[in-house]
């Protein structure tokens, strides 16, 4: 064998054994991705594997982010065409075929990886990925937004400005339920925006059960400043204390610990007021003592968007 080779190097000239040699195409992500590279098989790693990388972790991420399910190809998607240009030519090339089976593919071509434009190319991977996916064209602008939603932060940022948009009374995307789920949801765990910190004290009062029994004969609604007023009066206050006071402690967690700490403070408050053990001065001491907890979640909510948006 090593007789055979020392033959064949002399007789083939360097292209040629180069040639012979060249890198296989490397298959990501269950065949959807495909990366082609101008190098021999000895500098797969350091020329190709990076691209492929790069390429099948945006993919990755585009199906966790979508409703599209991950699924094997016997027939790439996604192309990606190294070159070997050593000039600084920053180009991304991008075709898209459609097949004779009615599958479509996009062949992208980098003539010099080492200076492609790295947001182009993640632009043309988008694009590419909903071509052979769902078979539909994205702009380059729809790309981009979809490229922003990628980053973790910013995604969040934009449901924080869906639910914003949609309390103002603004069109939104997500149906009404859709917000109401993320307005209940944890978007950001450990941390309280001032949204959610407002959305919680919003929470701060006790309803009647029953619209013609309003408490005490005269509110429908009450503060909780108003049901320690009125607690001796009317026993049903109590009741809706008690019942309401485990679902504070839901709403606050998850979040920020100044949230968290606010949400107890609030639940004991209405455990307590339900609970009937404590006079009217204990309790207002409770309520003052959240109170001030919650300040403190509001402030430090500010403090985080603050520096956030530095």
């Amino acid at each position: 064998m090593t007789l055979l080779c020392a033959i064949l190097a002399a007789t083939l000239s360097r292209a040629e054994l180069i040639e012979r040699m060249r890198t296989p195409p490397m298959t990501r992500s269950s065949g959807l991705v495909q990366v082609y590279a101008n190098c021999p098989a000895d500098m797969r790693n350091e020329f190709q594997a990076p691209v492929a990388r790069f390429t099948s972790k945006i993919c990755d991420n585009l199906y966790s982010s979508t409703t599209n399910a991950p699924k094997r190809f016997t027939s790439a998607g996604i192309m990606v065409i190294i070159g070997d240009g050593k000039t600084n030519d920053t180009s991304v090339i991008s075709r898209a075929y459609k097949r004779t089976d009615e599958t479509f593919y996009t062949r992208i071509y980098l003539p010099s990886p080492e200076y492609s434009d790295l947001s182009k190319l993640r632009l043309e991977i988008i694009r590419a990925f909903f071509l052979a996916i769902e078979k539909r064209e994205i702009s380059e602008s729809d790309a981009m937004t979809i490229l922003r939603d990628l980053d973790p932060k910013k995604r969040i940022d934009n449901k924080y400005e869906e639910i914003e948009r949609w309390t103002k009374g603004e069109e939104v995307e997500s149906s009404d339920e859709e917000i109401i789920k993320l307005m209940r949801s944890v978007l950001q765990p450990g941390v309280s925006r001032q949204s959610d910190v407002l959305r919680f004290a919003s929470r701060l009062y006790l309803h009647s059960p029953l619209f013609n029994f309003p408490f005490a004969k005269k509110f429908h609604t009450c503060t909780f400043r108003q049901a320690i007023d009125i607690m001796n009066e009317d026993p049903t206050v109590r009741l809706i204390a008690y019942k309401k006071a485990p679902l504070l402690i839901a709403y606050g967690g998850g979040r920020s610990k100044e949230l968290s700490d606010a949400a107890k403070a609030y639940s004991d408050f209405l455990f307590e007021l339900g609970r009937a053990k404590k006079d009217k001065n204990e309790l207002i001491n409770m309520l003052d003592a959240a109170d001030v907890k919650l300040n403190i979640a509001l402030e430090e909510a500010r403090k985080y968007e603050q520096g956030v948006n530095k």
